[in-house]
């Protein structure tokens, strides 16, 4: 299971950290939103965490392993393989969809306590979903929020 907190799971947080990094030296040095960019595996650790939490309610764990699913298959809206890194952000997108859906049942201050990247998590939620139709279209941000609703 790629939630399980052990070494392959550490291996897919550093392999994505390192795989984004590197695109944003070589190739997307004037990319606008890389700061948002580099948050995406900060943001599948703490999906990893809350989907493992006991404290979280059931039907929030729904949305989270839903957004586990999306972030780690190879079929998506923006898929990583044709268009590298940069299509991040649409796993991005839903990931802080369902963070927010966490936070919106009460259950933020959890969210924050294994928050693990930098900056206020919350803060950086609520950015991410206030941008996504910039990040990635109105009507592919729509369609997205429709299928995680």
């Amino acid at each position: 299971m790629l939630c399980r907190m052990d070494d392959s799971h550490s291996d897919f947080y550093q392999s994505l950290r390192s795989r984004i990094r590197r695109w944003l030296d070589e190739q997307g040095a004037g990319f606008r939103h890389a700061r948002l960019l580099l948050v995406a595996p900060d943001f599948f650790h703490l999906l990893c965490r809350l989907a493992l939490d006991k404290r979280i309610h059931a039907s929030e764990k729904a949305k989270v392993a839903a957004a586990i699913a999306y972030f780690v298959s190879p079929i998506d809206v923006l898929p990583e393989a044709f268009l590298g890194p940069v299509a991040f952000l649409d796993d991005l997108a839903v990931a802080a969809f369902a963070l927010n859906s966490v936070i919106n049942a009460g259950q933020g201050e959890i969210a924050k306590e294994l928050w693990a990247g930098d900056g206020d998590v919350l803060a950086l939620i609520q950015q991410v979903v206030g941008t996504a139709h910039e990040l990635l279209g109105e009507g592919v941000w729509n369609r997205l929020r429709s299928l995680f609703e």
